[in-house]
């Protein structure tokens, strides 16, 4: 893990996200599924950002701008300069066969990274508008599914879905509902994040009947590890 100022070689948009890429420095990309704690300018706390991808000399993070923070990162440009912290908290297990990657809007994020190490497995994808399935092209082998229908639903269709190694990332109501059908899923959790290293405990959720820190016990944990959601 490393803090480092890091300058913007290219931001644009990318579908209804936009795609920042910045150079890498001496930071280490990490696993995928890992991420990235960026310092949005003009903000006081940094933003928790999977890892896009990660060419040489870059590391690349997608953007959903929806609030202060994450419009603040969308408007950076080409020469600008951010810090990024990283890279933090615990990826996929690798270690898998007759993979699917599902991913439900702005989670598709870690997947082009996972896809590129896992050798490019089949992918299932969903977005609520066309405009954000562009996107969809950062994720090799991709079929895409746009609302009203569920990305849970198409995977429910599966025929072979028994026997298949689930890695997903998306909304806490699209990992609930991917929990339910594939028990030995790896579910990568969005969270809001104000350290990313476990101090403030902002990102904690239900694990076992324990709180724990999403930024350090995850952001990716298999279903066995995740209890019921917390109550409202």
């Amino acid at each position: 893990m490393r803090r480092e100022l890091v300058r913007v070689l290219a931001a644009e948009d990318c579908g209804g996200y936009r795609l920042l890429r910045v150079e890498r420095g001496t930071l280490d990309p990490g696993a995928p599924g890992q991420f990235f704690m960026l310092e949005a300018p003009g903000r006081l706390w940094p933003r928790p950002m999977s890892l896009c991808f990660a060419p040489a000399g870059e590391l690349a993070f997608l953007i959903d701008p929806i609030g202060p923070g994450t419009r603040a990162l969308a408007a950076l440009e080409r020469g600008d300069r951010l810090h990024i912290l990283g890279p933090l908290g615990n990826g996929y297990d690798l270690a898998v066969e007759r993979t699917l990657l599902v991913g439900g809007g702005i989670g598709i994020a870690p997947l082009p990274y996972l896809s590129e190490h896992l050798g490019c497995p089949p992918a299932l994808l969903g977005f609520r508008s066309s405009r954000h399935a562009e996107a969809a092209d950062l994720v090799p082998n991709a079929e895409i599914v746009l609302d009203p229908v569920l990305v849970t639903d198409a995977l429910r269709e599966l025929p072979d879905l028994d026997g298949r190694s689930v890695l997903a990332c998306g909304p806490e109501p699209m990992l609930w509902a991917v929990a339910e059908l594939c028990p030995r899923a790896q579910l990568a959790w969005e969270a809001p994040m104000a350290c990313g290293y476990g101090a403030c405990y902002g990102c904690a959720v239900s694990i076992r009947g324990r709180l724990r820190r999403l930024c350090v016990d995850g952001p990716v944990l298999k279903v066995d590890e995740v209890d019921a959601p917390l109550a409202a």
